[in-house]
């Protein structure tokens, strides 16, 4: 009889031992984090983030869009997350946000953070959206140029006031002369899926944001129930002249997001 009751409480110790430590890999942060740019610019930008994040220990990878339409944009979005070996954190900033409202319903995805983004709902685009509630740059004559064949692109003279006004100027000026022309058809694409509606979400609000107008981000992360932080006195290039901030967001999702 001894040795029977010596026996079950060795099996219900190792149950015990197993249950916890299925318990502990459930709640395992999430270790992937990819992060999609916005128009006009590159994944070189994430630089800051990216230094943080992966000092960090998290493996992160950019998405590099060829902001050609808004498809090839999303396939180059899901072409990345099919390379992730689990769980990821997926992070938009601007027009990203919209590339990863539609991508981000991967089986992969965990959660979702934009970064001064857009987060339109099925059938809408964020075009429209931002006619609703403009921008400074909606409202200025001239600022966003186009080519003879629909690419689009921010008149260099307002770049480096308008899109990144916390950055250092000669930073700034660089950026305006390097910008990825952007189909103009991209804003406009109306969006077939939302993962916001069924996965967690963060956003981040820029609070001198020039490019989306501040209170357009907050609607759409309060929409989306989104975990929302504001970033008081932040340009539209707050994931390069904020990191620290930024990188702690993203953390906090990895932290918290639903496995």
């Amino acid at each position: 009889m001894k040795r029977i009751l010596q026996a079950a409480s060795v099996l219900a110790l190792s149950a015990g031992l197993f249950s916890s430590a299925g318990a502990m890999a459930q709640d395992a942060p999430v270790k992937n984090i990819v992060l999609v740019h916005g128009a006009w610019v590159d994944g070189s930008g994430w630089k800051p983030v990216y230094d943080i994040l992966t000092k960090d220990g998290y493996h992160v990878t950019m998405v590099q869009e060829p902001l050609t339409s808004f498809e090839a944009d999303v396939a180059a979005t899901r072409r990345v997350l099919d390379l992730q070996n689990g769980p990821t954190i997926l992070v938009g900033h601007s027009y990203g946000g919209s590339v990863i409202t539609e991508a981000g319903v991967h089986p992969n995805v965990a959660g979702l953070v934009y970064v001064a983004a857009h987060a339109p709902n099925v059938g809408e685009d964020e075009g429209a959206l931002g006619k609703k509630t403009p921008s400074f740059l909606a409202k200025q004559s001239g600022a966003v140029e186009k080519t003879a064949d629909g690419y689009t692109y921010l008149n260099p003279a307002v770049f480096p006031k308008d899109f990144a006004a916390d950055l250092p100027l000669r930073q700034a000026q660089f950026e305006s002369r390097s910008q990825i022309l952007t189909a103009a058809q991209v804003f406009t694409t109306p969006l077939t899926a939302a993962a916001w509606t069924s996965k967690p979400s963060w956003g981040i609000v820029a609070g001198s944001d020039k490019i989306i107008n501040p209170d357009l981000e907050r609607w759409y992360y309060e929409r989306a129930h989104s975990h929302m932080t504001v970033i008081p006195g932040a340009s539209h290039s707050v994931y390069e002249s904020k990191p620290k901030q930024v990188a702690a967001v993203i953390e906090d999702a990895a932290k918290h997001a639903v496995q």
